[in-house]
């Protein structure tokens, strides 16, 4: 911990990241940090390639985040915030890499260890309960603002409480945030209060895509690039859905198997890319399975990306979880 905020407290241009189609407490951690180096006085760069999620984008210092930087901006230090790897925050990340100061902050336990210095804690809530941690022994005091991106980091990861990873810290920083301004009524109808036309329609067809394992232990859901178009949604609109398919009895084991927008640049003769979530009921590893693909993340929670069909993909997935 010394070393990194010696770091923080020497550098001056601090780029600040995440990585692509961020999560609540992705966005919070990244806001909540830059939040706090500007506080201390430092020129912060908050980098997220892909757009925000619109259910986070009521996040104080939003406005902050960027999705391009600057050819010729030139920074001394870097912050990757709940990286399991460098890849993930996108197209930067050998950029990234040539900073002279990476500072990596994550919770997850597949993390590749990169960086000049690493804060890496496996039994924390989520990457915010880190960044809290961080923010409290700089001594920087916790505005409202940040409170509110630390809050929204914790409950989103922890699933509004509900998940194995919540442990006593969630709650007492949470209690804590909650004395510096948070009002937990308005973060939580933001996150999970309403939602648009389009987005219940795609969860009506993302319900029809169910399968179900021969043993009853797997439950797949698909959203495709046609689910999208057709009910007018965006990839963020498939964010949460994978709980559904975990809620069904009997199941270990919940896919979400996501296509990927072209780039511009893909043959769909050669397949497509897929992001798939993975969600386990604590009785598989599926970080373990996530790795086999490349991927990473937790033991109940993880995903990965690859370019296939979606038959292979779901082939491959049922082999690795002996379901077939």
């Amino acid at each position: 911990m010394d070393q990194i905020i010696n770091h923080l407290n020497n550098g001056d241009h601090i780029l600040v990241a995440t990585h692509t189609d961020p999560d609540g407490d992705a966005i919070g951690s990244l806001i909540a940090i830059g939040l706090a180096l500007i506080k201390r006085g430092k020129h912060v760069l908050f980098y997220n390639e892909s757009p925000i999620p619109a259910v986070y984008r009521f996040l104080p210092g939003v406005s902050h985040v960027k999705n391009q930087l600057d050819p010729d901006g030139v920074y001394d230090t870097a912050v990757v915030v709940d990286c399991g790897d460098i890849g993930r925050v996108g197209m930067i990340a050998d950029r990234i890499l040539r900073i002279p100061v990476l500072i990596n902050i994550d919770h997850h336990v597949t993390n590749t260890n990169f960086g000049t210095c690493q804060w890496l804690d496996f039994e924390a809530c989520a990457s915010a309960e880190i960044v809290f941690r961080l923010i409290e022994a700089m001594h920087i005091p916790i505005s409202t603002d940040i409170a509110t991106c630390i809050y929204t980091g914790i409950l989103t990861d922890t699933g509004s409480f509900r998940f194995s990873n919540t442990n006593r810290a969630a709650f007492e920083i949470c209690e804590k945030m909650i004395t510096n301004g948070v009002n937990p009524f308005q973060v939580a109808q933001h996150v999970y209060g309403t939602y648009s036309l389009g987005r219940i329609k795609l969860l009506n067809r993302a319900l029809d895509s169910i399968e179900i394992s021969k043993n009853g232990k797997v439950s797949m859901m698909s959203v495709t690039r046609a689910m999208l178009e057709e009910t007018g949604t965006q990839p963020e609109d498939a964010d949460g859905l994978i709980n559904y398919a975990k809620r069904i009895q009997d199941v270990q084991v919940a896919v979400l198997i996501q296509e990927q927008l072209p780039n511009g640049s893909e043959n769909r003769n050669n397949g497509c890319t897929y992001h798939v979530s993975l969600r386990s009921d604590g009785t598989v590893d599926v970080a373990a399975i996530a790795a086999t693909f490349g991927g990473g993340g937790h033991v109940s929670a993880a995903g990965f990306t690859i370019k296939s069909s979606l038959h292979d993909v779901k082939n491959r997935i049922c082999q690795l979880t002996e379901c077939q």
